[in-house]
């Protein structure tokens, strides 16, 4: 039983997440996800247990790690369930499609292998150990926070190489990067198809490739990504003549991206609203085809910075700039998320060997930051963040993830006192030296 009570919100969506997960395995994830929300110090699974009061029984909860790892596509449909629940929708489902790497030590880690290093630090290493998740997310704008990414699932990439050894044990198949984000695609847009919204999905240059947008447009989802500078478009063939012969033209002429961003004329601005301050952005903006894209048409917009040009596609030719570039802008909460699932739960740090256990660990503390997120999402910004007793600390900016799982805890905290305080009677004293001491949770 774990030491601490969550609160009735988080009761309902846990239970509902477990749903899909077998029946004995079920009461064992709640206690998981306290013990990873109360955890200190080096966050690996023991640490979990121990947090959670689970020691007495700890191998049941690594072995459900690994249950949890199995069930992942099944528990993200019901999570995509309760976010639809608390977010309301847009006029269209803005997705995001990225990888990252969680660095891993020590022999006999499944799955883990030697890959490029994202993040190389001081010491300059141009490679690292360890997994790589490709993670979709699904990004919603908060009213007063801004964009947020809320990640439902995620896949593991496993090199070619390394697959010979899961194959035997786990008939693993390789799959490379784009398959795994067409996977994940295709799993989203089943999903999500219920919100009879138009679905988009917005990635870096990595993805803006062929086999990876065939997927999008078997899914009926239109795609947003970054080209290359030397990307291969072509003009939009010109239409067919009355009598003319032969095939019918895919492509035009071909156009150099940057001999169209070289020249001067053609330039516009207009003001955008981009990262939730109004901008303005000098672009030009085309229709063009390409052999990544075969048989549409695609727009393109070039953007113009100081510090050199951008080239950005959209496979719906109907959208507009504004559509494109606030896509573009919003893909960053991705990036905010793997670094606040990194920094604040510590994801990576779990010291597990078997495969499916690090594929439920890292999607454990996905789950538990969306959950965090949902939790925190009709709350006021005091609620959350209590700076009264740093009064020189008046600068105005929005609550962190960090602020938000501290007053989860300091929630959750006074939720276990209370129920308690109901059994038992408990002088006032002692009710303001607990509420005392939730407050010093951080």
């Amino acid at each position: 039983m774990a030491a601490w009570e969550l609160t009735p919100e988080l009761i309902e969506w846990v239970r509902c997440l477990v749903w899909m997960v077998d029946a004995r395995v079920r009461p064992r994830i709640a206690p998981l996800l306290v013990g990873a929300l109360f955890a200190q110090g080096r966050r690996t699974v023991s640490r979990w247990i121990v947090a959670a009061d689970l020691s007495s029984q700890f191998k049941r909860y690594y072995y459900a790690l690994g249950t949890l790892g199995r069930k992942s596509n099944d528990v993200a449909s019901c999570l995509a369930g309760i976010v639809r629940r608390v977010v309301p929708l847009p006029e269209r489902i803005l997705l995001a499609i990225d990888d990252t790497l969680t660095k891993r030590y020590g022999p006999c880690v499944e799955g883990a292998g030697i890959h490029h290093n994202p993040t190389p630090g001081p010491a300059d290493a141009k490679l690292a150990y360890g997994h790589v998740w490709v993670t979709l997310a699904w990004l919603v704008r908060h009213p007063r926070w801004g964009t947020l990414g809320l990640p439902l699932l995620a896949k593991l990439y496993v090199r070619a190489k390394d697959v010979a050894s899961l194959a035997e044990s786990y008939e693993w198949p390789f799959r490379t990067k784009l398959e795994l984000a067409g996977e994940l695609l295709k799993w989203a847009a089943f999903w999500l198809s219920w919100c009879e919204r138009p679905v988009w999905v917005v990635v870096d240059g990595g993805y803006s490739k062929r086999p990876f947008l065939d997927r999008a447009r078997e899914a009926g989802v239109t795609v947003v990504g970054r080209l290359r500078k030397d990307a291969a478009l072509c003009e939009v063939p010109p239409s067919r003549k009355p009598g003319q012969r032969g095939r019918t033209r895919k492509y035009g002429t071909k156009i150099s991206l940057a001999g169209r961003a070289r020249h001067r004329c053609g330039w516009q601005s207009g003001e955008f609203i981009l990262y939730g301050q109004p901008v303005t952005k000098t672009y030009k903006t085309f229709l063009a085809t390409s052999r990544f894209v075969t048989g549409h048409v695609i727009r393109v917009v070039i953007v113009k910075e100081t510090h050199g040009w951008f080239a950005w596609f959209c496979t719906d030719p109907e959208a507009g700039v504004a559509d494109v570039l606030e896509a573009v802008a919003d893909r960053g909460a991705i990036e905010q998320t793997f670094h606040d699932v990194k920094e604040v739960h510590g994801a990576g740090q779990q010291q597990l060997r078997h495969v499916f256990a690090n594929v439920g660990a890292w999607h454990l503390l996905l789950w538990l930051y969306v959950l965090i997120e949902l939790w925190a999402w009709d709350r006021e910004e005091s609620e959350l963040v209590d700076r009264t007793a740093r009064p020189w600390d008046a600068a105005p900016r929005r609550p962190s993830h960090a602020d938000k799982r501290n007053a989860l805890r300091r929630t959750c905290l006074r939720e276990t006192f209370s129920a308690t305080a109901a059994t038992r009677h408990l002088s006032r004293k002692i009710g303001r030296l607990v509420n005392q001491l939730a407050s010093l949770v951080c």
